[in-house]
């Protein structure tokens, strides 16, 4: 009589072993976001840069200016010009890496490889000191860049470990795990920085050791995916000829040339464009409408910033718990809408009331932490099979490609009324348009046609 051996399925258990791995690249790159271009990079590049400048206290504002590439910056506007060409070149490179990345076998290696050359470049700005400003302007730019190369990568792993079903889970833990490595470290150098005397420190080595131990951070934990993630061969290539950097180029031009074909994913990259412009907004502003309209010195903006790092960490997961019963699409929705109540009620805090302020950051922080973590799972939806790469550099290069129009309608509204409040509710209008476009998208249609298996819960 003959028998069938029945053997367990262990793909799921081979899948979480990997996704576990994978969660720590989050936790890893963090590092570098928060305590270098959060948080110190900006104001110690001023201070240098303002020394080279001539000015006379560095710390006060300074519109003398240094000479890039022949051209006469203000010392005090060095550290935003700089980030913003990071950000515009990042949108040229990023969808020609995502190409050559769906066309090779090895993500996890241009994953690490792209992180180590980047916290290589971050480390650099331990030796900008002095009026040596030079070095660290190279590093910023040149580390911006690599970090988000080694997203492309990162995003692209995401549905080679996991199922459509279980997209929202690990989007939503690593995006957690993020915000939680992030917290840690930034704290930890905040304690450095604040009390740097009891280290014997001086407060310029202070903030170099710290922005060193980001880039060290940022290398470190990287092993960790390197090591626990398989390289996966590609998978629906289209056909192209010549280097790697032509194919690349040509699978671009295709997948651009055929995106009309998938209106449910347009429709959700414009509709992420807008509300991810909002959110970025309201983060990088909240310090100064804290500050300049509220009336809050230092020490408590920082207390804000880490209370936000690690009540994100809980958003991230409360979100990805939401999605099991109502669907990502949903709760992206609803979280859109929940931005327009934290804008409008953020117009009526009254100064110096330190407990709305963290009452405002602990809701900035849920509902950033969810709609960020759930928007990557979501789009990962309507990627078509052996495009991720591609699709995922579209996302962020649109997102980096787009990210100054909120802070520019912030700046534009305070320039004509003088006050930050009617700036800050102004950013209303970037929810309005996401929702809008979210409301216009057909979240079953756009995955079916990008050929994906429809989710239990949508």
């Amino acid at each position: 009589m003959a028998t069938t051996a029945e053997f367990a399925d262990l793909g799921p258990l081979n899948r979480a072993r990997e996704q576990k791995a994978w969660y720590w690249y989050d936790w890893a790159n963090s590092a570098f976001y928060t305590t270098v271009l959060t948080v110190l990079f900006g104001p110690y590049m001023i201070n240098v840069a303002g020394k080279a400048a001539g000015c006379v206290d560095p710390d006060d504002t300074c519109s003398r200016t240094v000479s890039v590439l022949g051209l006469p910056l203000a010392a005090g506007s060095l550290p935003a010009y700089l980030t913003s060409f990071a950000t515009i070149a990042s949108a040229l490179i990023l969808p020609v890496v995502g190409a050559m990345v769906d066309r090779s076998p090895r993500k996890k290696v241009h994953m690490a490889l792209f992180a180590w050359i980047g916290s290589f470049f971050c480390a650099l700005l331990f030796f900008m000191k002095g009026e040596g400003w030079q070095i660290g302007a190279v590093a910023i730019v040149v580390s911006s860049i690599l970090a988000g190369c080694s997203l492309v990568s990162y995003y692209a792993i995401l549905v080679d470990i996991s199922t459509e079903d279980e997209r929202d889970h690990v989007s939503s833990r690593g995006w957690a795990w993020g915000y939680l490595g992030g917290g840690v470290l930034l704290a930890l150098n905040l304690v450095v920085y604040l009390f740097h005397d009891s280290f014997g420190l001086s407060e310029g080595m202070s903030v170099r050791l710290s922005m060193l131990s980001a880039a060290a951070w940022w290398a470190g934990f990287t092993i960790i995916p390197f090591l626990g993630i398989r390289n996966r061969p590609p998978r629906n290539l289209v056909e192209a000829h010549g280097g790697v950097w032509s194919r690349s180029f040509g699978q671009l031009w295709v997948t651009l040339k055929g995106l009309p074909a998938y209106p449910m994913t347009l429709t959700f990259l414009v509709a992420y464009l807008f509300y991810n412009d909002g959110i970025q907004t309201v983060i990088n502003s909240a310090a100064v409408y804290g500050s300049e309209q509220l009336g809050f010195d230092q020490s408590v903006l920082i207390a804000t910033i880490l209370l936000i790092q690690f009540v994100a960490f809980g958003g991230a997961l409360f979100f990805g718990r939401l999605a099991r019963t109502y669907g990502a699409y949903r709760c992206l929705l609803y979280g859109t809408y929940g931005w327009m109540v934290i804008v409008v009620a953020a117009m009526f805090l009254p100064r110096e009331n330190v407990a709305l302020f963290l009452l405002a950051g602990v809701a900035i922080a849920i509902v950033m932490g969810g709609t960020q973590a759930l928007s990557r799972s979501f789009f990962s939806l309507l990627i078509p099979h052996g495009r991720e790469g591609e699709y995922f550099a579209l996302y962020n290069a649109c997102e980096r490609g787009t990210s100054w129009f909120g802070t520019l309608l912030f700046g534009l509204v305070f320039q004509v009324t003088g006050s930050y409040r009617p700036a800050i509710v102004s950013l209303i209008v970037f929810f309005v348009l996401g929702a809008v476009f979210l409301i216009r998208l057909d979240p079953r249609r756009g995955i079916e046609e990008a050929g994906n298996a429809v989710p239990a819960t949508v």
